[in-house]
């Protein structure tokens, strides 16, 4: 259904004073200082961020409802107010009395952080301009909505020019400011997806309802790199910071059992070890039945065809099911070198030792191919106490052993079977 859209809140926007203050500047002068980039004290947030926020920048947190996303900001902001910035938390959604509910869980808050419930985005405009926070929080988009729009809040004309206007004040008045997006069933953005390029940073909050760990993961940011994750932990309290999350997600790995290796995954600059499981049995139908969790499907199947052709393992009459423990999502390739070894285990019914990791991208011809980041997978590895390590022959190069860990280096899918078997 079309939507008509006024454009009085157009000819609003020229009115700002800061828009008219506004003036070109040479490129080759502007001074990058260090104070450009405010640390929120979240590690694991500046991390995503590219080292904490940038000012003047406004920043989409999308997540699916009850996720944590109003949590995380929640706790931002006490960081912040508590190293003297000015914090304004703006919400739609919620009383007064229910947000100091939720922060009450949290821990106390300074006189710094201010508190504002209101959807009117002309009187939202009204209070940012005279209060002049440093950093402001607005829960949820959706909520929000402009007179001069004559569409229902929401709808996709209102959160554009709400998003607009969002943009002229962060800009104009050089404040921070973090717009909540709530996710769709289908998986967009209710509104914020046609807005993703109005903004300078999208953040997505993912997790899984039935695990307690929540991943914070960055899909644009023109201010760093969209490769970095940060892992949180959801409790009582709030959302703790996970800092080795590689040692989270290999707890409660089972002993002595089949069709279980770990593998070694990169998200941006940081490995991350992962249990792939695998379970081939007998199919008592005609077709096989394949099921993934945590990656791809078609890039398994892929790799069971790729078994069959080059080692002569009979796969086509058995159910074949390929699981990542922790309900971790990995798309990167160096995992296939493990969900290679985990379905021969599981086939075999022999154990792997759980002190072994491999990576390494298994092409077409059966051979292991080379991945990034060698040297960062194998020292995290070893950190955690692996002593075997079965990765790609040309990932050799600049590796050395140090005693503790013996390094496999593999160039076909065969070697690597025969290095377990």
């Amino acid at each position: 259904m079309e939507e008509a859209v006024s454009t009085a809140s157009s000819k609003n926007r020229g009115k700002d004073p800061a828009a008219r203050k506004s003036s070109p500047a040479v490129l080759a002068d502007i001074a990058i200082r260090e104070e450009a980039r405010v640390k929120t004290q979240i590690a694991e947030l500046d991390r995503v961020l590219g080292g904490g926020i940038v000012q003047g920048s406004l920043t989409l947190v999308g997540g699916d409802p009850g996720i944590g996303k109003s949590t995380l900001l929640l706790q931002t902001c006490r960081q912040l107010a508590a190293d003297g910035h000015k914090v304004l938390y703006i919400s739609g959604e919620e009383s007064q009395i229910q947000i100091k509910m939720r922060a009450d869980r949290i821990g106390s808050f300074s006189d710094r952080m201010l508190l504002l419930c209101e959807t009117n985005l002309d009187e939202i405009a009204e209070v940012i301009r005279r209060e002049a926070p440093q950093i402001v929080v607005i829960d949820s988009i959706q909520t929000m909505y402009n007179e001069n729009v004559s569409a229902a809040p929401g709808s996709v004309s209102q959160v554009r020019e709400s998003t607009g206007m969002l943009l002229q004040l962060a800009k104009g008045l050089n404040i921070s400011i973090f717009i909540v997006g709530h996710v769709t069933k289908e998986g967009t953005v209710a509104g914020p997806r046609v807005l993703e390029h109005m903004v300078d940073t999208v953040l997505y909050f993912e997790g899984d309802r039935h695990v307690s760990y929540r991943v914070l993961r960055g899909v644009k940011n023109r201010f760093g790199s969209t490769n970095e994750i940060g892992v949180f932990e959801m409790r009582q309290e709030g959302l703790v910071e996970v800092h080795n999350p590689s040692e989270y997600m290999l707890e409660g790995r089972p002993e002595g059992a089949s069709g279980s290796v770990v593998a070694c995954a990169m998200e941006g600059t940081r490995p991350l070890l992962l249990e792939i499981q695998a379970l081939v049995c007998h199919s008592n139908f005609g077709i096989p039945r394949r099921q993934t969790t945590g990656t791809d499907f078609n890039r398994v199947n892929l790799l069971m065809a790729v078994l069959e052709k080059r080692c002569g393992v009979q796969l086509s009459g058995c159910d074949a099911y390929v699981n990542i423990a922790g309900g971790m999502k990995v798309q990167e390739p160096a995992i296939d070198l493990a969900i290679v070894l985990a379905t021969i285990s599981s086939f075999k019914n022999r154990e792997i030792s759980p002190r072994l990791v491999a990576f390494g991208e298994v092409g077409l011809s059966g051979e292991v191919r080379s991945v990034s980041m060698a040297a960062q997978r194998v020292a995290e590895a070893r950190k955690l106490g692996f002593d075997t390590c079965i990765l790609p022959a040309v990932c050799m190069k600049g590796l050395e052993s140090d005693g503790k860990m013996k390094l496999i280096g593999v160039r076909t899918i065969q070697e690597a079977v025969n290095a377990i078997v």
